[in-house]
């Protein structure tokens, strides 16, 4: 899903939507945050003698940028992209065609498919209006070296059997401190893992917002990371944070350029960092080709998925019969799926037909030779998509920065929690807070 790689330049915003290439006019429009498309237009060109005209909005602007096209018409794509953040929400506004009706008949699809990704596509009224080629469940990667040296192994599975609860987890940041390790690169590592064993929505059928004492743990937690350095204090996309990845870093230099860092500053490694399926190709691999072979992956104290994009057919198009003949190679051709994630991007499918047969021998070189595809197909099944709404990434962000207040010492943790409340509530009007 590789979200951060879509932030192109501003300038590619002054391609208007629905404009085609120069020189004549393109038989296809696409429209999407990413370049992850670009492989599969390729083929489709080939296949169909067509022009298919990608254009890309930078995740950013993606929203503001597309949705008054697809509302009014002019300038929309005939397919277009839809990722996790808003999708809840633009499948109920009927911005995407029927794919359930005549003459797509997809809910014959069904159980090709990953459940949740399959059920994240249909619209309260079970129509399917967005499909995924991708699942991308969540794990803890971590470098093998540095597991052997201080636990004593580096298999996946008993590293899993300690990282199995959050205490389990801290116990391993003891360890590692002792050997000047940490943990994390940061506190909001450990986000991903605080809806608990029993996860319930940010917000339930009667409008009320959820709050767990999983979730409430969070504050705890992540304090107890602060407090007793089981982190290097590099947030997440920080040049602190991708070089950790690497190799020694300089504690604690929050968001400053690495050049800017005082050499003689204290050093220290990080073990691991919890990122999704497609944190392995676009973050690790990209960000850390040199530590090739030291890795493995592994499970957290709960299951969690990160991102994901959904496609589907712009429901006033006047190139239907096409824009579905791209969406079909794209999702369910098994052939070109084959050879597109063994060959190309690595990503871990949805469709069940390909990723069955790709689990059975996989074999990943940078992450030491193991089957990561079998172990995140088996994260994958325990994705309950009952819990997901439209709130969570707004609602998400709002909560972990009030977590953060708390960690940096700058509030309370009762006045961190109101302020929550205060955030949630200016936000969404209509979303009953607790007292």
């Amino acid at each position: 899903m590789k979200k951060f790689l879509c932030l192109f330049a501003v300038s590619i915003l002054l391609v208007i939507l629905g404009a085609c290439t120069s020189g004549s006019k393109a038989d296809l429009v696409v429209t999407s945050f990413t370049d992850e498309l670009q492989e599969p237009i390729d083929r489709f060109e080939e296949l169909h003698d067509v022009t298919v005209d990608l254009q890309i909005i930078p995740t950013e602007n993606y929203t503001t940028t597309l949705r008054p096209a697809l509302e009014s018409g002019k300038g929309a794509p005939d397919v277009f992209t839809g990722e996790i953040v808003y999708l809840k929400d633009w499948i109920e506004q009927d911005y995407w065609e029927n794919l359930s009706a005549d003459p797509y008949n997809v809910d014959e699809w069904e159980d090709d498919y990953m459940e949740y990704v399959w059920d994240l596509g249909k619209n309260d009224a079970g129509e399917v209006r967005a499909v995924s080629w991708q699942t991308t469940p969540g794990g803890i990667y971590y470098r093998r070296s540095i597991a052997e040296e201080v636990l004593g192994t580096d298999d996946p599975y008993e590293i899993g059997e300690m990282f199995s609860t959050m205490d389990g987890l801290m116990e391993v940041g003891e360890k590692m401190k002792e050997h000047n390790y940490r943990l994390f690169p940061d506190e909001g590592s450990i986000q991903p893992f605080t809806n608990g064993q029993d996860p319930q929505p940010w917000v339930n059928e009667n409008n009320e917002l959820v709050m767990t004492e999983a979730r409430l743990s969070y504050f705890d937690y992540a304090k107890e990371l602060r407090d007793k350095q089981y982190t290097a204090l590099a947030p997440a996309w920080s040049p602190a944070w991708y070089e950790s990845f690497v190799g020694p870093i300089s504690y604690n230099v929050g968001w400053d350029e690495l050049d800017e860092v005082d050499e003689d500053a204290d050093k220290t490694e990080v073990f691991a960092v919890a990122l999704p399926t497609w944190g392995l190709n676009s973050v690790l691999k990209a960000e850390a080709p040199e530590t090739s072979g030291d890795w493995g992956v592994t499970s957290g104290p709960t299951p969690y998925f990160q991102g994901g994009t959904w496609i589907g057919v712009y429901k006033d198009s006047e190139n239907k019969d096409l824009a579905w003949e791209f969406i079909q190679m794209l999702v369910h051709d098994e052939e070109f799926l084959t050879e597109w994630v063994t060959e190309t991007t690595g990503d871990v499918l949805s469709y069940l037909p390909v990723t069955s047969k790709i689990s059975e021998d996989y074999s990943e070189e940078y992450l030491g030779g193991q089957n990561h595809y079998k172990f995140f197909l088996e994260e994958a099944q325990k994705i309950d998509s009952s819990t997901i709404t439209k709130y969570d990434q707004q609602i998400g962000d709002l909560f972990g920065t009030e977590v953060g207040n708390y960690v940096e010492g700058n509030v309370t943790k009762e006045e961190a929690l109101q302020e929550f409340y205060n955030q949630v509530k200016n936000a969404y009007p209509d979303i009953v807070v607790p007292e």
